[in-house]
């Protein structure tokens, strides 16, 4: 076919197409996609200056409007003024969910995380999540590492470093330098060990129960751990974690321990045992590398915990969204790379 006859039929293709209706409008709770690739955010020559310039927290924002960033500080601060202050001489749970990634995946687990946690440690009312669009709302504060930073120095302000409990919850990809904030094509950043580290003391925020959710993320717990300081992790710090596709509820470790394990009354190191297995269960049938969830509990968090614990629910309740390990949907697509394999 000649160029001519080429332009002619693609002329006569689009002329023949629809008109789009006002309802295939797109929809405003649809975060935003990821199409460009990650930037290098690291500076230096040597890979120890890379490295300790990563440990600074780098982070990248590009393209938001004036309109937008006036928004998300609006969102933020309203979130952040609605967090009463600590009531003296009675130790309670402040809980702070993250999701660092526009994967709607995050923000569901994110949301819903908020709810298992406040509901387990009586912190409705002081409970705070950091989430972009998922799809169906678009109603939080979006996460960034900045925001991530403001929200705990905020916390560390309004509750008893030394009484209070910091529940902290993140949701995201992960590198072997930290979680990753990544945003569409919007922003970037890592939040290293060291950056967090230094987040939650500075804010004075001793009593810490961190919840992190991302590949390699077992590379906080030797940077984070103290005598009170409870850490559980989706995977060591040289492992993948499993589950982040877009279009899914959980990934594998927010299901298993969220979902499942702490929605049981059970104590805590009896839920981090039901999620690891749990998850080296599903990571075994889909054939995947175990991911290795890691533990580490200070004698002093071990404490505090059996007293936070005492108020946690004492009937289980059921998981909701749709299982991150689908077993009948991974024997189907096996058997279809069978039938491909023979055809």
């Amino acid at each position: 076919m000649n160029r001519g006859k080429i332009i002619a039929a693609l002329l006569a293709a689009l002329l023949a197409a629809p008109v789009l209706s006002q309802s295939t409008a797109p929809n405003p709770n649809q975060p935003p996609p990821h199409t460009a690739p990650f930037p290098d955010l690291g500076s230096g020559e040597t890979p120890a200056e890379r490295r300790k310039s990563y440990d600074l927290s780098p982070e990248l924002l590009r393209g938001f409007t004036a309109g937008q960033l006036r928004e998300q500080q609006r969102r933020l601060d309203a979130a952040l003024a609605a967090l009463p202050p600590q009531t003296p001489g009675v130790p309670e749970a402040y809980v702070l969910t993250i999701a660092l990634d526009s994967d709607p995946v995050f923000a569901r687990e994110a949301r819903e995380a908020a709810r298992v946690l406040a509901a387990r440690y009586g912190a409705q009312s002081r409970t705070l999540t950091l989430a972009g669009p998922d799809g169906t709302r678009d109603d939080a504060p979006h996460a960034s590492i900045s925001a991530a930073l403001l929200a705990i120095s905020h916390i560390g302000s309004v509750m008893d470093g030394k009484e209070d409990v910091l529940v902290l919850y993140t949701t995201s990809h992960g590198i072997d330098l930290g979680l990753a904030y990544h945003y569409g094509d919007h922003g970037y950043g890592v939040l290293s060990p060291a950056s967090l580290k230094t987040a939650l003391g500075e804010a004075g925020i001793e009593r810490r129960l961190l919840i992190l959710s991302a590949c390699y993320s077992g590379v906080f717990v030797p940077v984070l751990a103290s005598a009170d300081t409870a850490i559980l992790t989706a995977a060591a710090s040289t492992r993948s974690s499993f589950g982040c596709m877009a279009e899914n509820d959980w990934t594998f470790f927010g299901d298993a321990l969220i979902n499942r394990a702490l929605r049981q009354p059970v104590a805590l190191d009896e839920a981090a045992r039901m999620a690891g297995a749990a998850v080296a269960e599903w990571e075994a049938k889909a054939r995947f590398l175990a991911s290795l969830p890691q533990t580490s509990m200070g004698a002093g968090a071990k404490v505090w915990l059996a007293q936070l614990e005492a108020g946690k629910p004492r009937i289980a309740s059921a998981p909701v969204g749709r299982p991150a390990f689908d077993e009948a949907a991974l024997g189907a697509k096996a058997a279809a790379g069978r039938s491909a394999a023979r055809d």
